[in-house]
């Protein structure tokens, strides 16, 4: 079994990822997940993947940030465990490799949002990894429906 990690950058690669992308954001097709994609690589949007056995079975996509709360930080904005690999630690390697990426890069932080009805994400987060739930986030549609 060959676990590796690496940072998606051909459309391919991209195809590839996905239908486990998918699994998280439900509403994307191919098309508006290609689309969207190259419009967030261009605000500097990274995806990476661990491949096991040459499949992707874990993704997790960033950017770098600077505000003042976080300081110079990586957003996670996508993670993601192929249905069929969860709890064998997949999204715990990646998101360790992103802390050691982001500290040896300079970062103060890792921070990321896990919606609110993601409980077992929560749990995850806080009790495998140490981070701390320390605010709440908030959005308006601006779509008439």
């Amino acid at each position: 079994m060959t676990e590796t990690i690496q940072e998606l950058k051909s459309r391919v690669q991209y195809l590839e990822a996905f239908p486990v992308m998918n699994q998280l954001r439900t509403e994307l097709t191919e098309e508006t997940y290609l689309v969207l994609l190259e419009e967030m690589k261009k605000d500097g949007y990274t995806l990476y993947a661990l491949y096991k056995d040459c499949e992707i079975v874990s993704l997790a996509g960033f950017s770098w940030r600077t505000n003042f709360y976080n300081k110079r930080h990586i957003f996670i904005y996508d993670l993601v465990t192929d249905y069929s690999h969860r709890s064998f630690g997949y999204g715990e390697k990646l998101l360790s490799f992103l802390h050691s990426f982001a500290e040896r890069n300079g970062a103060e932080y890792v921070a990321l949002e896990s919606g609110i009805q993601r409980s077992n994400a929560h749990r995850f987060y806080e009790e495998k990894l140490g981070y701390d739930k320390w605010c709440f986030s908030f959005r308006k549609s601006l779509q008439t429906k």
